[in-house]
């Protein structure tokens, strides 16, 4: 039993060790990337565990998240590398100012009492009705469905639908036709007893 256990090879490092001296071993002044990192660790060591592609995208990726290496451009680095580049915050980098350009003037103080110009569009002018309905219908219920259609204060009602092609009895222009359908113009037809 001791000679067997004498005759196995040593256990691998832990992945983040192999993942570092990889790293290293490369050199590349650009970064290592996924199999590049791979191929190194086969050939040194050799016998790999069967899930050594998963083993070690996500030990790349939990020392991507804790900080050991930096990810730019499909390329991982060493956080401690003096080549490595510099770590950026999220959004939008501030704009890089001239040396040489002159100072920006000082801002006029703004007048006392005059508000700056509000940014965006300037709000509709109120009607005041529609304040008065508004407080006046504050605390009630809203009523369930579509409201109704506000009637037309101008016009009067429309008249009874009538053809749209048959002229006004006084010849002025034809009556607005209604919604809908036409009813369906029926033939006149003499009746028996007018006839006899």
């Amino acid at each position: 039993m001791a000679t067997e256990e004498a005759a196995k090879p040593s256990p691998l490092p832990p992945y983040p060790e192999m993942i570092l001296a990889a790293i290293e071993g490369l050199g590349d002044k650009n970064g290592s990337n996924k199999s590049a990192i791979s191929r190194y660790i086969e050939g040194k060591y050799g016998e790999l565990p069967p899930a050594h592609a998963s083993l070690l995208t996500a030990h790349l990726a939990r020392m991507k998240e804790s900080g050991e290496l930096i990810f730019l451009k499909n390329n991982y680095f060493r956080a401690d590398a003096p080549d490595a580049p510099p770590k950026r915050g999220r959004g939008r980098p501030p704009k890089v100012r001239d040396p040489n350009a002159p100072p920006p003037p000082p801002k006029a103080p703004a007048a006392p009492g005059s508000s700056p110009r509000p940014r965006g569009r300037p709000p509709k002018p109120k009607d005041p009705l529609d304040a008065a309905v508004a407080q006046a219908t504050a605390g009630m219920p809203k009523a369930r469905g579509r409201p109704p259609k506000k009637a037309k204060t101008e016009a009067p009602a429309a008249p009874s639908p009538a053809p749209a092609s048959a002229p006004a009895g006084d010849g002025s222009a034809p009556v607005k036709r209604g919604r809908g359908r036409p009813p369906k113009v029926r033939p006149a037809v003499p009746s028996e007893t007018a006839a006899a």
